[in-house]
């Protein structure tokens, strides 16, 4: 299968950064053709009025790295995994211009919208967090932006790590072990666990089968 990370913090050797590499290795040590980019790398604007800045051929008129990165990374990938830092409780300006950017090839003022939104949807959706705070629903807006992007492209959100930390490398010194966890994630990633029901889903009277003793 095929992974992108997307590391929405400009820190390079910071604590999502760590996490993000972490789940790296262990999608590799799966058999898993793997990406990581920063997303300051991709994104050097933000979405504008597509009306007015679209290209008279139908593409989009900003001109930094993203395009390339959506078309050639993002749509080709089984599995979409996101870091970021909690910013005023919110993810990074730089992942959120990342979302708000596919805007312009969804849009049916694109030619090949049709295309890319049939190729955006039934990915394998991730998130790794890294925060100073440690309280439960610290980056509950980003836990739910995730899952809402997921059920609209009718993805699977297969869950979260979160790190704690502020000083670069911190997450490192988490009691919980996030860095292990992100490795681990991303050993299961194309086959964790994941539901999300509906009324009507069917559903076995058990979650993992039949309990066994030792």
């Amino acid at each position: 299968m095929k992974a992108l990370i997307l590391n929405g913090s400009p820190r390079r050797n910071g604590n999502s950064a760590a996490l993000a590499q972490a789940v790296k290795k262990g999608l590799i040590e799966a058999g898993h053709e793997t990406k990581f980019i920063f997303a300051d790398d991709a994104v050097a604007r933000f979405l504008r009025d597509c009306r007015q800045c679209r290209r008279a051929d139908g593409e989009c008129g900003i001109d930094d790295g993203f395009r390339a990165i959506f078309l050639e990374d993002f749509l080709p990938a089984d599995g979409f995994i996101v870091a970021t830092p909690v910013y005023w409780y919110g993810m990074s300006a730089q992942l959120k211009a990342f979302f708000d950017r596919m805007f312009c090839y969804v849009a049916a003022s694109h030619p090949q919208s049709s295309s890319v939104v049939e190729r955006m949807t039934r990915k394998r959706v991730g998130l790794l967090l890294s925060s100073e705070e440690t309280f439960p629903t610290v980056a509950a807006g980003i836990v739910h932006q995730i899952q809402e992007y997921s059920r609209y492209t009718k993805s699977t959100f297969t869950g979260t790590v979160h790190g704690y930390g502020n000083a670069r490398g911190d997450v490192g010194r988490d009691p919980h072990r996030p860095l292990a966890s992100a490795e681990q994630f991303g050993r299961d990633f194309f086959t964790r666990h994941a539901t999300d029901y509906q009324i009507d889903t069917p559903r076995p009277g058990r979650v993992w089968g039949e309990c066994t003793t030792a």
